[in-house]
């Protein structure tokens, strides 16, 4: 029925006002936050507590200090799993496989959510990029334009998490689609294939069908995995 009772540090109540703020909508993205002197006096705590807790939410990354502006709420959060999960990811000695893994699921849904979700305007974008997409002629313009795409069909997911997350091992597996471009581009006939893999995969979207685009999707990443296994 009880719970212990924790003696919490003055800085930890500090962040927890400040988390509480966000979570009741005082503070948004982007928000200044009051200087240390206002907080000095609103929470009645000593500057180094105001600091220890500053200096602890922008470690977590959840503002950032702009010299000689003040303290910020973040205004995106895309990159702060990387740090924690590629840590993880090296010191439990991942297989690459089950990053593998775990892209290819969050993606294929994430087409599905695309292909329902998407607007008028979304679609455009995509579209814009489907094109210079077929029409680039340079391997390493190609292969970021290629990245751009994938990433715009998980934002156009419209699951913030999903994005993020998705990011975020993407990142860890860069080299090896970098790595399998080169494999795949080499052969004018698999290079074929992966721009025709691309436009199946727009073209669900486009005609808003959610199982095409998650078939399409899979097809996608079983045909590239293959070759990041043989690295």
């Amino acid at each position: 029925m009880f719970s212990p009772i924790k003696n919490t540090k003055v800085y930890e109540q500090v962040m927890d006002q400040i988390r509480e703020m966000i979570d009741n909508g005082v503070l948004k993205k982007g928000d200044k936050l009051p200087s240390e002197r206002d907080l000095v006096e609103e929470l009645q705590v000593s500057r180094a507590s105001i600091r220890e807790a500053l200096r602890a939410l922008e470690v977590i990354g959840l503002i950032e200090c702009r010299q000689g502006e003040g303290n910020f709420i973040k205004s995106s959060f895309q990159d702060n799993l990387f740090e924690p999960l590629s840590i993880m990811y090296t010191l439990e000695g991942t297989n690459p496989e089950d990053i593998l893994e775990l892209r290819k699921i969050m993606e294929v849904e994430a087409s599905g959510l695309a292909a329902k979700r998407i607007t008028d305007e979304q679609l455009g974008e995509l579209k814009e990029i489907m094109e210079r997409f077929e029409n680039c002629t340079d391997e390493k313009m190609n292969a970021m334009i290629d990245k751009e795409l994938h990433y715009k069909i998980a934002e156009y997911s419209g699951n913030v998490l999903i994005f993020n997350i998705l990011r975020t091992v993407s990142h860890l597996v860069d080299d090896f689609i970098k790595d399998t471009r080169k494999l795949i581009i080499a052969d004018q006939e698999k290079k074929k294939i992966l721009l025709s893999q691309h436009k199946e995969i727009y073209l669900a979207i486009e005609m808003h069908s959610s199982v095409a685009a998650r078939k399409a999707m899979r097809q996608h990443l079983d045909y590239t995995n293959k070759y990041i296994k043989m690295i």
